[in-house]
């Protein structure tokens, strides 16, 4: 069985990107290779939140991102998400605002995906958050996802 992979709003947003910043193109590219070359291994995922996240703004590439994401199954969006959202919150795990990073885990979490799939290493990709996510995601009777860059998934070593 393939492992379930949540594809959080970062991923198809630094696959479109413009940004000509040496460390922007670097994180393009590791998206690119990963997304181009090994997505066939993976059962992908993403949910309306990517979405609305997506449509949010004015930005270059933000119908190339959509589509990116038009495809993938949407994983549900319901009253036990929020539900978990709130205890990442009141339990200091995820910031309240914004509430897109405790939203992302949570659907991940809740709908037993292998891997949420980031470029967000301030809260999710973070190893110092693991912990503190394992421990919260327990009591509360979670999976927990392993938090993974891109770069993290490559099945071909770097150079």
């Amino acid at each position: 069985m393939k492992p379930r992979v949540y594809i959080e709003t970062t991923i198809p947003s630094f696959y479109h990107s413009v940004r000509t910043e040496p460390d922007m193109i670097a994180r393009r590219d590791w998206t690119r290779r990963w997304w181009d070359n090994d997505r066939d291994d993976y059962k992908m995922f993403t949910s309306g939140a990517v979405i609305d996240e997506l449509q949010e703004g004015d930005y270059p590439n933000q119908q190339d991102c959509l589509e990116f994401v038009a495809n993938l199954p949407l994983l549900e969006v319901d009253d036990a998400v929020d539900e978990i959202v709130q205890t990442y919150v009141n339990r200091q795990l995820m910031p309240a605002n914004p509430r897109g990073d405790a939203l992302h885990l949570a659907i991940a979490s809740l709908h037993r995906c292998d891997f949420l799939v980031t470029w967000n290493c301030h809260h999710l990709a973070n190893a110092n958050k693991y912990d503190h996510i394992r421990r919260v995601n327990s009591m509360l009777n979670l999976f927990v996802p392993t938090m993974a860059t891109p770069m993290g998934l490559l099945a071909e070593e770097l150079p």
